[in-house]
């Protein structure tokens, strides 16, 4: 009977060593920026890893256009570019700490 809660005892160790590389995990990836970009890098939006939007950046030749849903099309694809390196790196980084495995709570 005491094998078992010695079982317990360990199970909640690699839990909270688990949840301690987690809370590192997440701190890294909110110091970590990534930068999407549109039109030949006319139009670049930073992001963190965890999807933070940081900086939208638009180049001189893309203010001199005078189409206006054409910039907004590159802003859109700009941002979606980002936050896709943003979700992959994420997937990533946390993936390392649980092994693999999907826990909730700690995505």
């Amino acid at each position: 009977m005491s094998g078992s809660f010695g079982d317990m005892g360990n199970l909640l160790k690699q839990a909270q060593r688990m949840q301690s590389a987690m809370q590192e995990a997440r701190e890294e990836l909110d110091d970590l920026e990534l930068e999407g970009t549109a039109g030949g890098g006319v139009v670049g939006v930073t992001v963190s890893a965890n999807g933070d939007f940081k900086d939208v950046r638009i180049s001189a030749e893309a203010m001199k256009a005078e189409d206006r849903s054409l910039l907004e099309d590159l802003i859109l694809a700009a941002a979606q570019d980002a936050l896709s390196q943003a979700k992959r790196t994420r997937e990533e980084r946390l993936a390392k700490v649980t092994g693999g495995l999907n826990l909730p709570g700690f995505q």
